[in-house]
C-alpha cells in the first residue's frame, strides 16, 4: 500500500468512525426522543382519561339528580291530585249524609260560635228537612238563634247573621279556609312513610 492508500484508508477509517459516532449519538437522541414523546403521550393520555372520568362522573351524578327531582315532582304530582280528590269528596260526604248525621254535623258547627247569636241561614233543601227541635239544639250547642226564613245560596252549612256581621259556616268555606289543615291530615293519613 503506498502512502496515498494508507491516507485514504485513514481518512476512510476516521469517517467510518466519525460516521458511526454521529449514529450512535442520533440513535441515543432518537431514543431520548421517543422515550420524552412516549412519556408526553402517556401523561396526556391520563389526563384526558381523567377529565373523561370527571366528566362521566358529573353527567350520571347529574342524570342522577334529575332523575331523583322528576321521581319527586310526579310524587308530588301524585300526592297534589290525592289532596284535591280527597278534599272535593269531603264536602261531597258532609253534603251526602242522611238527616240525622247531616244536622249533628250542623250542631258541632254551631258549638264553634258558641256564646254568639243572630239568625242561621239554611239553603232551601235545608230548611225543608231541618228537624222541630233545630233551634232548641241549637241552643244547646250554645249558639242563641233563629232560623231566618228565606234560603241562600249555599250548597251546605249555615250562615250565622248578627246584624251586618255574617259567620260563614258553609262546608266549602271552612273546607278552604282550613285546607292546610286538612292536607296536613291527608298527608299524614295517606302518605306516612
Amino acid at each position: 500500500m503506498n502512502g496515498s492508500d494508507r491516507i485514504l484508508s485513514r481518512i476512510k477509517s476516521d469517517c467510518d468512525e466519525s460516521v458511526m459516532a454521529i449514529e450512535a449519538r442520533a440513535r441515543e437522541e432518537r431514543g431520548k426522543i421517543i422515550a420524552e414523546a412516549q412519556h408526553q403521550a402517556d401523561k396526556n393520555a391520563a389526563e384526558i382519561a381523567e377529565k373523561a372520568r370527571q366528566k362521566r362522573a358529573r353527567l350520571e351524578a347529574s342524570a342522577q339528580s334529575r332523575a331523583q327531582l322528576e321521581k319527586r315532582n310526579a310524587l308530588l304530582k301524585r300526592r297534589r291530585n290525592e289532596i284535591d280528590k280527597t278534599v272535593a269528596g269531603l264536602e261531597e260526604y258532609l253534603l251526602g249524609l242522611d238527616d240525622c248525621e247531616y244536622f249533628e254535623a250542623l250542631y258541632r258547627l254551631a258549638s264553634q260560635l258558641r256564646g254568639k247569636s243572630g239568625v242561621v241561614l239554611l239553603n232551601q233543601k235545608d230548611l225543608g228537612r231541618r228537624p222541630d227541635n233545630f233551634e232548641k239544639r241549637l241552643a244547646a250547642a250554645g249558639l242563641d238563634a233563629t232560623v231566618g226564613a228565606e234560603p241562600v245560596d249555599i250548597s251546605g252549612g249555615f250562615i250565622l247573621k248578627s246584624g251586618d256581621i255574617e259567620e260563614n259556616m258553609e262546608f266549602s268555606a271552612i273546607i278552604s279556609s282550613r285546607r292546610d289543615e286538612i292536607e296536613d291530615l291527608i298527608n299524614k293519613e295517606l302518605f306516612a312513610q
